[in-house]
C-alpha cells in the first residue's frame, strides 16, 4: 500500500539551540520503500542528516539561532508491503542462548522501561502462560484494560514504572509499559514510532514490538491505530532514543501538523484476526 505522510513543526527559539529530529520514514528496506520525499527548513538555517552505524533510521540536526523562529517540514510518499504471521507459527519460544547478539540488548532495562522493577508483578500476572506470544498478547490486553488514555498527563521523563502507578498516559507511555513488562518476562521488546492513518488528533504514534519466533511482532495497547496502515519511522530501546525532537538549548514547539493518508482508498487487503503484523 502507498501512503502520503507529512510532518510540519514550528519552533520559537529563546537561545541558540541545536535540535535533532526523527520524523523521516525509515530508509528503504525489504518491505518499506520511499517513492519520493522532501525536507525543508525555513528560514535557511544550517542542518544536516545522519544515521547511526548499521541503521536505516534517519535523524535531522538543525542549528537554530536565538530569537529566530523556524519551521521544519518533511513530506513523502511511501510504499509499504505488510507481512503477517499466524499465531500458531509463534508458539515455539526462542531461548535467550539462541538469540542473535543484536537482539540481546532489548532484554535489558532502560531509563524509561525499568523492567527490573516490574519482574514480580509481570510473573504474577502473566508467568503462568506457557508461550511468549501468549504472554505478549496478555500484556497488550492488560494495558488496554487497566491504563486510561489521557492526553497531557505525562512528559518525556515519565517511565513505565510511573505509568503503572498513575494508570494513565498516552501512546508512548502505553508502549513503554508494554516493553517493560515483556522484558521482565524475558521477552525482547523495543519501542516503535510511526505515522498512522487513523490517529485522532493526528500525531506521530508509538507502539511496541516483541521478538518472538525470529520475528519482530507489532503491538498497540492503545488500540488507536490500524496495524495495517503504519509507516515506520524508527525503533529503539525506548522513546528517548528515537524522540520526535531532542532540543539542546532553549526552544519550544509552538505548532505541529502531522498527516498520514492511505493512497489506496478502500482497496485494503483483509487480514485474519489470528494474524500478527511483522515489523522490520
Amino acid at each position: 500500500m502507498s501512503f502520503r505522510i507529512k510532518a510540519d513543526l514550528f519552533y520559537d527559539v529563546y537561545a541558540s539551540s541545536t535540535c535533532i529530529f526523527n520524523i523521516q520514514a525509515l530508509g528503504n528496506s525489504y518491505n518499506q520503500k520511499i517513492i519520493s520525499e522532501s525536507l525543508e527548513v525555513a528560514p535557511n538555517l544550517p542542518f544536516k542528516q545522519f544515521s547511526l552505524p548499521d541503521s536505516k533510521i534517519r535523524f535531522i540536526t538543525v542549528q537554530a539561532n536565538e530569537f529566530v523562529p523556524f519551521q521544519i517540514c518533511y513530506q513523502g510518499e511511501i510504499e509499504v508491503k505488510f507481512k503477517t504471521i499466524s499465531k500458531k507459527s509463534l508458539f515455539k519460544n526462542t531461548s535467550i542462548f539462541e538469540l542473535d547478539n543484536k537482539i540481546v540488548p532489548y532484554l535489558s532495562p532502560s531509563r524509561l522501561c525499568p523492567s527490573d522493577k516490574l519482574m514480580k508483578l509481570a510473573f504474577k500476572l502473566f508467568g503462568y502462560l506457557q508461550s511468549d506470544i501468549e504472554k505478549a498478547v496478555a500484556v497488550n490486553e492488560w494495558i488496554f484494560n487497566n491504563v486510561d488514555y489521557v492526553p497531557g498527563t505525562t512528559d518525556a521523563s515519565t517511565s513505565a514504572y510511573d505509568t503503572l502507578n498513575q494508570r494513565e498516559g498516552v501512546c508512548k507511555d502505553f508502549a513503554h509499559l508494554g516493553i517493560a513488562l515483556c522484558r521482565a518476562l524475558n521477552i525482547p521488546a523495543r519501542y516503535f514510532t510511526c505515522y498512522a492513518t487513523n490517529i485522532n488528533p493526528p500525531d506521530i504514534h508509538a507502539c511496541f514490538e516483541v521478538y518472538i519466533g525470529g520475528q519482530w511482532i507489532i503491538f498497540d495497547p492503545t488500540r488507536l491505530s490500524n496495524l495495517s496502515s503504519l509507516v515506520k519511522i524508527a525503533h529503539g530501546k525506548d522513546g528517548s532514543e528515537v524522540a520526535v525532537a531532542s532540543l539542546f538549548g532553549n526552544a519550544s514547539c509552538t505548532y505541529m501538523n502531522i498527516e498520514c493518508e492511505n493512497l489506496n482508498g478502500d482497496l485494503n487487503p483483509v487480514y485474519s484476526s489470528d494474524d500478527f503484523f511483522i515489523s522490520y
